[in-house]
């Protein structure tokens, strides 16, 4: 971070003066439309994963990006085989019947992060909008059928199924070595974390020459131009390879989990830039300009990690990578919030529960945003010079993860920031509402006693 920039502007004053308020009209991010201009790559994040006026606004800005400024892939925070089933609905190349049934490979805790009413609806809408662009082509204002795929490395098992089913229907033998090098996991059943906890005491446990041995491979295959029937084959290849980088990547991951915290974040976030390029590479063999990519995430995977603690400590982040390794090509968006209701559970692998959320505590980053008295509106630093520096100095930032433990907040949930270096622009919504999982899970009720006093 930083050094401190001692003002003398009240950060309330200077903010009020210079936001921009939403009146819940289609025009509403025109004017951030306007200062994205030209980035290729456009990151929106979100200050919980169980919020649904973030999953709403990000959704509708991304909409705008797609049919405004010819955006044909959006790369979230999810798994990629689970992401991929839903890219294969909207672009109308699977058998699932509606976009609920498209949503269904999302089993795994947080299960309501992707099977949520929002992303229900903005799946639906993207059906709708690729249905009308002709396959393989664009239409008559040049858009492209838009994609939706996954960045993140969880899913150890579902790729390593989905490298084999892949292989089985191209090369038997491929498919016969694949199932000798992945046996390597067979002991540790369904659960990786076993497997790293093994494999970090004893590293003849260890998978990692067998899972980068199985990459390499399917590497050479692109390379060398397997197809089978023309785009079709060339896509299902490259989406076996990646499956086939994550398997290798999460090998890593779970592999460090004992080793401390740092080394896997920087592997899991590296992991999902590295994803991005490789898609966008990918997609740029079909069309005639680079491909325009939404990213979706929270904002501690896509607020600069320079800008924040996270970076003091030697974290890297999504935002922080991007920046540089595409300089100058991206626009990164966070949200912030007072108070409201989300949806998280208190521990991992617990249901979810309807919590309330605590008032921001006093001189945070959301404290600020409430101040000002105004209910939703939006932040852009390249046109606020007054919020710019008034705001560029230290301090603390409220994370709602898939977990929100109100008693202890100020240790789990906050951490400090120098917000315009974090961020491009803010959309502050004041009081927030949960997102409404696809299934309930009981108990699904507010946690009022969990809540500090108003003010605190």
């Amino acid at each position: 971070m930083v050094a401190p920039n001692r003002t003398h502007d009240d950060p309330v004053a200077a903010v009020t003066d210079e936001a921009r308020f939403l009146h819940d009209r289609s025009d509403d991010f025109d004017p951030l439309l306007d200062a994205i201009g030209d980035a290729r790559f456009v990151l929106i994040g979100e200050a919980s994963h169980g919020t649904h006026e973030f999953y709403l606004h990000r959704a509708q800005i991304t909409q705008q990006l797609i049919e405004e400024k010819g955006f044909s892939a959006v790369v979230v925070e999810a798994d990629w085989p689970d992401a991929y089933r839903v890219n294969r609905y909207v672009r109308g190349a699977d058998d699932d019947r509606d976009a609920d049934a498209a949503l269904a490979g999302f089993k795994r805790f947080p299960q309501w992060m992707w099977r949520n009413r929002d992303v229900l609806d903005f799946v639906n809408w993207l059906r709708m909008h690729n249905d009308a662009i002709p396959r393989g082509g664009a239409n008559a204002r040049g858009q492209r059928k838009c994609g939706f795929y996954g960045m993140d490395l969880y899913s150890l098992n579902t790729s390593i199924a989905a490298v084999l089913e892949y292989l089985d229907k191209v090369d038997h033998a491929a498919a016969t070595r694949a199932r000798y090098r992945y046996s390597c996991f067979e002991d540790f059943g369904e659960d990786p974390q076993s497997y790293g906890y093994a494999a970090s005491f004893d590293l003849s446990a260890s998978c990692q020459e067998q899972v980068l041995a199985q990459l390499r491979e399917m590497q050479e295959r692109t390379v060398h131009g397997l197809k089978r029937d023309g785009q079709c084959a060339e896509d299902e290849s490259f989406y076996a390879e990646q499956n086939a980088r994550l398997v290798a990547n999460a090998e890593k991951y779970y592999r460090e989990m004992f080793a401390g915290h740092i080394d896997t974040w920087n592997i899991r976030d590296t992991h999902m830039v590295d994803t991005i390029e490789a898609l966008t590479k990918h997609l740029d063999k079909t069309c005639d300009a680079p491909t325009k990519a939404v990213v979706w995430a929270h904002n501690s995977h896509l607020g600069d990690a320079r800008a924040t603690e996270m970076g003091q400590r030697g974290e890297v982040n999504v935002g922080q990578l991007v920046r540089e390794r595409w300089p100058g090509q991206s626009f990164n968006v966070g949200f912030t919030t007072h108070t409201g209701t989300v949806t998280a559970s208190h521990d991992w692998g617990e249901d979810a529960e309807l919590k309330s959320v605590n008032p921001s505590l006093a001189g945070s980053v959301e404290r600020v945003m409430h101040d000002t008295g105004m209910p939703n509106f939006m932040l852009i630093f390249n046109e606020s010079p007054r919020s710019r520096a008034a705001l560029a100095e230290p301090r603390l930032e409220r994370a709602i993860g898939v977990i929100y433990r109100p008693r202890t907040e100020r240790l789990s949930h906050y951490f400090q920031v120098d917000l315009p270096a974090q961020f491009d622009a803010i959309i502050h919504v004041d009081t927030t509402t949960a997102v409404v999982p696809l299934e309930r899970s009981a108990p699904f009720r507010p946690l009022a006693a969990e809540t500090y006093p108003t003010g605190v």
